[in-house]
């Protein structure tokens, strides 16, 4: 009976469902969540690197567009997903730091979600309408001082990186300029070319044809360096505002408890896709500056995020809906 019983529990064993080795991964497609709609910078992003990802792991790398509030959604279901590596998303700075500190949402940036890598960073813009009487960041701020309530800021919407811009602005420059909120950023820039609103920090492919044409005027970028696309235009630092910085940026995530050799491999696979010419080129012309940092890296670049803008939000006294 013994020898029965042994045999049994060594059957057993073998019956038991293996664990998948970190060398097999990935053996099947991987479900790469955008979540937001097609079309957009976030989904541009990425279907250029899920789409070199798929050539080095010779898998199909398969995008899943799963828009609704401003990327918390499709977020969400990253968090919920199992934790085995076949189903990651890159998602936004909002979704991943903003909205978290702006109202209840179903997850926890750092504790439901296991970093990958930062992606890519998109820069900022402050823009001016032509009929501002201002050329620069010394002029603009001289004038926003000398009329306290009359200028105001466009955004891409209430709670979004472009207002919370605005507001960090204000607390830096100490002027008192309104914040007008828009659904979405066309119809903000729309508004700039009208001259119904004075100034506004959007993402620079946006704004860039505007700049380039004349019919809106470029005061600084938030960024550390100068914009490849945009080099006549000084950064935020060289216009006297060093700690003013403010960049748009997308990440890839998974669902937290992914083992850490999935993690390494999903890392090793995107780093590398983002370092491919091709791939840096078109999304060069997006605006966008390729990043490709470590789990470790990138996780520690959220935490100082989350820190950064609950700060502003607190201190700026921003209503939110926790």
């Amino acid at each position: 009976m013994r020898i029965f019983a042994t045999l049994l529990t060594g059957l057993s064993v073998l019956l038991l469902p293996a664990p998948v080795a970190a060398q097999d991964f990935p053996n099947k497609p991987i479900k790469l969540i955008v979540p937001f709609p097609a079309g957009g910078p976030n989904d541009i992003i990425a279907r250029v690197v899920g789409q070199r990802m798929s050539e080095l792991i010779k898998q199909p790398v398969l995008i899943d567009n799963r828009g609704g509030q401003g990327g918390v959604l499709g977020t969400d279901a990253v968090a919920k997903a199992a934790p085995d590596g076949y189903t990651i998303a890159i998602s936004s700075a909002g979704a991943l730091v903003i909205s978290p500190s702006m109202e209840k949402v179903a997850y926890d940036t750092l504790k439901d979600l296991q970093a990958i890598t930062l992606v890519a960073k998109v820069p900022e813009m402050l823009v001016v309408a032509t009929n501002v009487p201002a050329k620069d960041m010394n002029e603009l701020i001289a004038l926003a001082k000398a009329q306290p309530g009359k200028l105001n800021f466009a955004s891409s919407g209430a709670g979004s990186l472009t207002h919370l811009a605005g507001e960090l602005l204000k607390l830096k420059a100490k002027v008192d300029i309104v914040h007008v909120p828009y659904r979405g950023a066309a119809p903000a820039v729309n508004d700039l070319l009208g001259q119904q609103v004075q100034m506004a920090f959007l993402d620079l492919p946006i704004l860039l044809p505007q700049i380039k044409a004349g019919a809106l005027r470029a005061i600084a970028i938030g960024a550390p360096e100068r914009a490849p696309t945009a080099m006549e235009v000084p950064t935020t630092a060289e216009a006297g505002m060093p700690d003013f910085l403010v960049e748009n940026w997308y990440g890839m995530v998974a669902p937290a408890g992914t083992p850490a050799a999935v993690v390494a491999t999903l890392n090793k696979i995107a780093t590398e896709a983002m370092r491919d010419p091709a791939v840096k080129e078109k999304l060069a012309s997006q605006g966008a500056e390729l990043i490709g940092d470590t789990p470790e890296h990138f996780r520690s670049f959220i935490d100082a995020e989350l820190r950064k803008w609950a700060k502003v939000i607190k201190d700026a006294g921003v209503e939110t809906a926790k």
